[in-house]
């Protein structure tokens, strides 16, 4: 798809209702790709966000709404939490694997009661949470209004919950595809791993192929046809030479902090990102990234407005948007927006998407 071109997608009007939305990374993607969608988010500094950048929203729980929720929907999305599967966490979502992956199967076997039971007894909740885009996706079927689509992202670790829900959606007759995808491969300037799962009704899909080349510190790129990865310093300014000192230690080694410089692309951008040490960047440089640091390594427009008190923890959470959007054209079935639209969408004004002075719309 070239950069003035409208997409013309294999599903007719594609409408999205995204889980846990956070501050809207794949919001922003939808509407580069000029796709309808609607968030459901409870965080209250996530909504500030939102609100600010005008994107529909439903400032509720997920676990108390449904399909009937948003029922123009035909495509599901969702990130759960990953707080309890991260290798940073406390690892309660890991030591649960077992349990989780049996209650997907229980679930697919409509016992829902006994499910809620034992999530309710589970030493963090949020690890349930995980579960609720299945509960969504079961339910449509149930009301014989299916999604037609489906896209699910998280933490590498996740991917055995995802590989289980790929089981069920299959018996329920959806292709399905799952794997994890580098972010740096699809030019977000990032080291950073997400397990993706894309489904459709009916019909075959495949995961994005890479755009652009993958990153190994010390290690020169390859000359091939993908395009070279992108550096912090291409996002900020080759002029503003920086290094960035990372709040966690190498290799396990409190002490041994990890080092990027601005020749290379950031670490995975954490809701700890505001605690990175930043040398260099600018005379009124802080030492620290500010929020809109953070959110151009995520590649979101560089006049995105944040708003709450944790703007770290709302942009370590969001997909990239440059990632979100080539999953959604994968599984929509359309052409990626070009290198020119994407490099104009993440260096150009939000509003060029969504107008200033348009009235905050109000999700139905």
């Amino acid at each position: 798809m070239s950069a003035d071109q409208a997409p013309s997608f294999d599903l007719a009007n594609p409408s999205i209702v995204d889980l846990f939305a956070g501050p809207g990374g794949l919001d922003v993607a939808a509407h580069w790709l000029g796709v309808p969608v609607v968030g459901v988010e409870w965080d209250d500094d996530a909504y500030e966000t939102r609100k600010a950048a005008r994107l529909d929203t439903h400032h509720k729980d997920v676990r108390d709404l449904g399909p009937w929720s948003v029922p123009k929907a035909n495509v599901l999305a969702g990130g759960p939490p990953c707080q309890t599967f991260t290798v940073a966490g406390s690892g309660t979502g890991r030591k649960a694997l077992d349990v989780v992956l049996a209650l997907v199967e229980m679930m697919e076997e409509g016992r829902e009661a006994e499910v809620k039971d034992i999530l309710a007894n589970m030493e963090d909740e949020r690890t349930g949470l995980v579960l609720e885009p299945l509960r969504w996706a079961l339910k449509a079927l149930d009301d014989e209004r299916p999604y037609e689509a489906i896209v699910l992202e998280q933490v590498p670790a996740v991917r055995p919950v995802w590989d289980a829900y790929a089981a069920v959606l299959e018996r329920k007759g959806y292709g399905v595809d799952v794997g994890v995808l580098r972010t740096e491969q699809f030019g977000v300037p990032q080291t950073r791993r997400r397990a993706i799962l894309i489904a459709r009704r009916g019909r075959e899909v495949k995961l994005p192929t890479a755009t652009h080349r993958a990153f190994r510190k010390g290690v020169a790129q390859k000359e091939d046809s993908l395009l070279p990865w992108v550096s912090m310093g291409d996002v900020f300014g080759p002029e503003k030479e920086f290094e960035v000192i990372s709040n966690y230690g190498t290799g396990g080694i409190p002490s041994a902090r990890g080092r990027r410089k601005s020749t290379e692309p950031a670490f995975t951008v954490t809701g700890k990102i505001s605690r990175n040490r930043v040398i260099g960047l600018g005379p009124s440089s802080t030492g620290r990234f500010e929020p809109h640091h953070a959110g151009q390594l995520q590649t979101f427009p560089s006049n995105y407005p944040w708003r709450g008190k944790d703007w770290a923890q709302q942009v370590g959470n969001a997909i990239p948007p440059r990632l979100a959007v080539h999953v959604l054209a994968s599984v929509l079935g359309v052409e990626p927006p070009s290198e020119a639209f994407l490099e104009r969408a993440v260096t150009g004004s939000w509003w060029d998407h969504v107008p200033c002075d348009s009235p905050l719309p109000e999700a139905g």
